[in-house]
């Protein structure tokens, strides 16, 4: 009996040493390419991190603004309608709601008596200036790759701007989330502290494109799925994420539902403008992403981003390959629309259908065609819902706008013609509900500014 039990529990221990060994593997966001990687200095292409050329000999806090920009500091530190980088935008969780803080220079509520070591464990390590543990929706597992040398330009570039007064917001989570100390043994299996190390096997602009996107633009904390830890599951890496609320979808090489068919144009394009011909525009998250940091990127860099993106692993996902050709153009062709979707054509036809047609191809703008689009593709409709619910608001003066429809329709009616546009449009139409309209609400709600805390 004796040895039967010692034999179960020899099992259960080996079972749960190899799981928790295939987690901590699954943090290495670089190990797909294989290969040794080596120090910085003894990298023969010479140093892909910090700015590139034509900024070389800018001052710290210009060699910062672009660095910070690199790195979309702005895009979560900024509340929809507040003041740039003065916290309080809401990051809605299963476990509850955290908070952003203020990363500006003022002395009592944002960073501003905060000395250069105590912003590179920030920024590297997720530990505030008080000894307190910041929540890994700071990407600090990323960021933990970046030199210390840019960590430090964008630190000189955010004390060049004006303090604002903004006390941060309370955070709201369940237990044992709100636990802090826990996040150390967090740590200790997501969080490696290592500086960036270039790969001695593959060309410059791969590892400049491999810093920027890792690094800097942690587009895996989107775009890649996370395990039972909520850490990064990088044996899936790029394959797409259901992140705040929206879809950011798979980046690998796949064919069907990655970047496999889009030519280094198209993704160039859409990399730094938010927009690719005959594959849709940027909303929501990776919009504000567009913006606010991947728009300001010189044409090298965005360039390489492209050349270490086509080096992604294909992923497969169960989205169905995209349709490309044009519904018909008149509404009484094409998708028969049963009584429980007479109401989602009818709201198409009251507020959708002159900005984007009935074929799909808009007669407006080419940012308003539905054709080709990967979120009309999408069975969940999520992106759909939420962008009917959110609008599209770009700021890249190119006029890209969508008024939000989340006051004036009713969750029903929003449920309703995100499931006729993936019909009409799409490759097989959404079952959304009601129901399932108000959780993408709250997802994305942004609360008034209250109490303090991280």
């Amino acid at each position: 009996m004796k040895k039967a039990v010692g034999v179960v529990v020899a099992v259960i221990v080996v079972v749960a040493l190899g799981f928790a060994g295939w987690l901590f593997l699954g943090r290495d966001q670089m190990s797909f390419a294989g290969g040794a990687t080596v120090e910085l200095a003894k990298y023969a292409g010479g140093n892909v991190t910090g700015v590139p050329a034509q900024l070389a000999d800018a001052d710290l806090v210009k060699r910062g603004e672009y660095l910070a920009h690199a790195a979309d500091c702005q895009a979560c530190h900024t509340a929809p309608g507040g003041t740039p980088f003065a916290g309080g935008f809401a990051f809605n969780m299963p476990f509850g709601t955290i908070y952003s803080t203020n990363i500006t220079p003022d002395k009592q509520t944002g960073i501003g008596n905060y000395t250069d070591a105590q912003f590179l464990a920030a920024v590297h390590r997720g530990i505030r200036a008080d000894g307190e543990r910041l929540y890994p929706a700071m990407p600090y597992t990323s960021y933990g790759y970046i030199t210390d040398a840019d960590a430090l330009a964008i630190k000189a570039y955010l004390f060049a701007l004006a303090p604002v007064s903004a006390p941060a917001r309370q955070n709201k989570l369940s237990w044992p989330f709100s636990q802090r100390g826990l996040l150390a043994v967090w740590n200790a299996m997501f969080n490696p502290g290592e500086r960036f190390r270039p790969n001695a096997g593959q060309s410059p602009q791969w590892n400049r494109g491999a810093y920027l996107a890792e690094a800097m633009g942690h587009c895996g904390e989107c775009h890649t799925p996370r395990n039972l830890a909520f850490a990064l599951d990088n044996h899936r890496k790029f394959a797409g994420a259901l992140t705040a609320g929206w879809r950011a979808y798979n980046i690998t090489a796949s064919k069907d539902s990655g970047l496999g068919d889009w030519s280094d144009r198209d993704l160039y394009s859409y990399l730094s403008t938010g927009h690719a011909e005959g594959h849709g525009g940027a909303g929501g998250p990776m919009g504000e992403a567009t913006d606010n940091s991947l728009s300001y990127l010189v044409p090298e860099d965005v360039n390489a981003l492209v050349t270490y993106l086509r080096s992604i692993p294909a992923q497969a996902t169960d989205l169905p390959r995209t349709v490309t050709t044009p519904a018909p153009a008149s509404y009484r062709e094409g998708v028969a629309v049963a009584d429980a979707n007479a109401r989602g054509e009818k709201v198409f036809a009251g507020a959708c259908a002159s900005c984007h047609d009935w074929t799909g191809v808009s007669p407006v703008s080419g940012y308003a065609t539905l054709t080709g689009v990967r979120a009309v593709n999408d069975p969940s409709a999520t992106n759909v819902a939420q962008t009917v619910i959110n609008g599209v608001d770009r700021k890249t003066g190119r006029g890209i706008a969508m008024p939000a429809f989340g006051q004036g329709y009713s969750d029903d009616d929003i449920a309703a013609v995100a499931n006729y546009v993936t019909a009409r449009f799409g490759a097989k139409g959404a079952r959304l509900t009601g129901q399932d309209v108000a959780h993408l609400r709250m997802q994305t709600a942004q609360e008034p500014k209250e109490g303090s805390n991280d």
